[in-house]
């Protein structure tokens, strides 16, 4: 059984339980927000601990903290919240909707460029992957929409949320933000194909760059789909206690014939 089958397998087993008691989605939601925002924005180095990002999501200034990093936490809090809309609404996905998601994430941090493909050339720190001039920007995410509506939903979920994510911050559109902007159209794309949204974690940021820089300079994604399935795949783990299933899962999991993770095909 390859990773995706495993992953399907996992989407079978947790439907089966759907819908989920409200007392359960409301408890994995507060908990996904909470993780989903720290980590994404502790990747980008947003300093704030996971108990702070906890209490200025709840409003309330941390000393010590600059107010930019604040503004991140609450952002992307709404911009979840977006994403989340944009799935229960089914609303199709084109480049308006992205550069709302990217206002969001720069809303009162920089007012300039937010929702707006950049203007100037960058470099990403530390990548020998270069983007695209500026003036390349609107042509290649002009392309970059039409593979998605075209060739991206032939692919199997978790690979085009992985390939839709590369290939979006590979273009950099964005002057700042394309990172979370990116984390959080991957999740989008999870989510509308029914899996749990997933969460990259802060430990996982050379991995997931290294694995980043290697899909861009070579167009080989096996590193970072893998990557990808296998943060899916521990998504789920927070549903089975949460029901109160673990040991059903394990004893599922052997039946399939699958001990452990496996790359991808």
């Amino acid at each position: 059984m390859n990773h995706f089958a495993k992953l399907d397998a996992l989407k079978a087993k947790l439907d089966e339980y759907r819908p989920l008691a409200p007392g359960i989605v409301n408890n994995l939601h507060e908990n996904l927000v909470l993780q989903w925002t720290y980590h994404s924005n502790a990747i980008e180095g947003n300093t704030l601990t996971l108990k702070e990002t906890k209490v200025a999501l709840e409003g309330i200034t941390i000393g010590g903290k600059t107010l930019r990093e604040h503004f991140e936490a609450i952002n992307h809090r709404d911009a979840i919240l977006l994403v989340e809309e944009l799935v229960s609404k089914q609303q199709p996905l084109d480049e308006w909707t992205i550069k709302s998601l990217h206002q969001l994430v720069l809303k009162n941090i920089d007012g300039e460029n937010a929702g707006r493909y950049r203007q100037v050339n960058v470099l990403i720190s530390g990548a020998n992957h270069r983007p695209p001039q500026a003036l390349q920007v609107p042509e290649q995410m002009q392309a970059f929409m039409h593979w998605y509506n075209t060739d991206a939903p032939h692919l199997h979920a978790v690979e085009r949320a992985a390939r839709f994510h590369g290939e979006f911050v590979k273009i950099h559109p964005f002057a700042d933000g394309n990172g979370r902007t990116s984390r959080l159209l991957m999740n989008l794309e999870l989510m509308k194909g029914g899996f749990p949204a997933t969460v990259i974690e802060v430990e996982q940021r050379l991995a997931y760059y290294e694995a980043l820089d290697k899909a861009h300079c070579t167009a080989d994604y096996s590193d970072f789909i893998n990557l990808v399935a296998s943060c899916v795949e521990k998504s789920f783990v927070s549903y089975w206690w949460a029901l109160g299933i673990e040991a059903d899962i394990a004893k599922y999991l052997q039946a399939l014939g699958q001990g452990g993770t496996q790359g991808s095909q």
